[in-house]
């Protein structure tokens, strides 16, 4: 475990990823890669296992290297889109009340999916969407860069030390860190490595969570 660095008395401001700390897409990832894998006749598990790893376009140079790595992508899309209108989704425990206390302008949305996305999931599953959304057209780096996190604390006119990031993965966690922001961790049975502090589930962070925003 490395310090937390919180200066008191300063404005400060909470930053989360999406899935997998807001929302619970699992069940629709795995879907989404189901339905690409047996378009390319692809093992469905295999292909899901090196998605959980890498970026789409590492995972089609991995289970499909033949294939145009651009229309794959399409297909992506696609299928997420289709997902995001008729799948079922679910917040966690916790973050309605979450979201729902947290000062305005206080906080923001860092994400590697794209933003319609991410708006159609929480319009599904009625929660608040920030004035603050850094997703993956935003960026030219995605996590495990820095350069997301900074983005969303240049957007909200904080310093990074006074970031507190809400994360459940490894990447996320270390772009966190590597923008020398407090990360929390969350929704996991065990700590993420290097995470400040962990919590099992997001509703057991809550009110630490707007403790370190008020």
């Amino acid at each position: 475990m490395t310090s937390e660095s919180v200066r008191p008395g300063v404005a400060k401001c909470v930053l989360f990823d999406v899935d997998g700390t807001l929302i619970d897409a699992v069940d629709n990832q795995r879907r989404v890669w189901r339905m690409w894998a047996e378009r390319y006749g692809l093992d469905p598990d295999e292909v899901h296992r090196v998605a959980l790893r890498t970026r789409p376009l590492e995972t089609f140079a991995a289970v499909a290297p033949d294939r145009d790595p651009h229309t794959c992508l399409a297909l992506l899309h696609e299928l997420e889109d289709e997902d995001v209108r008729t799948g079922v989704y679910a917040a966690f425990d916790g973050a309605s009340e979450l979201l729902g206390a947290l000062p305005a302008g206080a906080w923001a949305l860092v994400t590697s999916n794209y933003g319609h996305r991410v708006r159609g999931r929480f319009a599904r599953t009625g929660l608040p969407v920030p004035q603050v959304v850094v997703d993956a057209a935003s960026v030219d780096e995605g996590k495990p860069s820095p350069v997301p996190y900074l983005l969303a604390a240049g957007r909200l006119g904080v310093a990074p030390e006074d970031c507190l990031v809400v994360e459940d993965a490894p990447s996320g966690v270390l772009s966190g860190l590597r923008a020398g922001m407090t990360v929390w961790g969350v929704n996991a049975p065990a700590a993420v490595d290097g995470v400040h502090r962990h919590f099992g589930s997001l509703r057991e962070a809550v009110g630490d969570i707007l403790a370190f925003a008020r």
